[in-house]
């Protein structure tokens, strides 16, 4: 059934795929590819057993998501890069895991996903939702810490996929996420075409 289900998604795909190319921005002569997926994760945790395999499954399909190592070049401006590639995306995805919230980039990316407005999909990697707790960091200022626990609460709320890694296997996550990325992806781009088409209906 998951595998019926995962090739109907994908067939879905194709026929949204010259959707995705022209979205390709053009500025100054120069073709910019558009991140569809924004991937906020602890790099310790799970860089090479979720976040890495999800960036390049959904790489093969067409999409642009974003990981930072994957993504950024020598001379990006860190912060820069992260918060135009977060004001662009599609979709955030939030790979959650025992010390995502000892991480200020973590809760940074996670709380400008949530102020602007974006679909996050979490994932629970060996944590309980209701584990996640922001720590009191002296070197946070008051006004991140106030982000960064709004965030954690708001996600704390929000359905997603959990996985325990001494029970499952992680390419059975990383399918069971991308799939849900891509269809995401599949209804934001009907609904932006939606839009598109009432935006040039003539009036009456």
């Amino acid at each position: 059934m998951h595998r019926s289900l995962s090739m109907n998604i994908r067939s879905r795909f194709l026929s949204h795929q010259m959707i995705s190319e022209v979205n390709q921005v053009v500025r100054n002569g120069i073709i910019l590819d558009p991140c569809d997926v924004f991937i906020n994760h602890r790099s310790l945790d799970t860089k090479t057993t979720v976040a890495a395999p999800l960036y390049d499954h959904l790489r093969r399909h067409g999409f642009h998501p974003f990981l930072d190592n994957k993504t950024m070049k020598p001379g990006d401006k860190l912060f820069d890069k992260i918060n135009r590639a977060i004001l662009e995306c599609k979709i955030g995805l939030a790979v959650m895991s025992p010390r995502y919230c000892d991480s200020y980039f973590c809760l940074h990316e996670l709380a400008l996903l949530m102020e602007c407005k974006k679909k996050v999909i979490p994932i629970f990697v060996d944590i309980k939702p209701s584990q996640l707790r922001v720590i009191n960091n002296k070197k946070w200022t008051l006004e991140d810490q106030r982000r960064f626990k709004l965030a954690i609460e708001e996600a704390k709320y929000t359905v997603g996929l959990t996985f325990n890694s001494l029970q499952g296997n992680f390419s059975g996550i990383v399918t069971s996420a991308s799939d849900i990325i891509i269809e995401s992806l599949i209804e934001f781009e009907d609904e932006e075409a939606q839009m598109h088409q009432y935006s040039y209906l003539p009036i009456s």
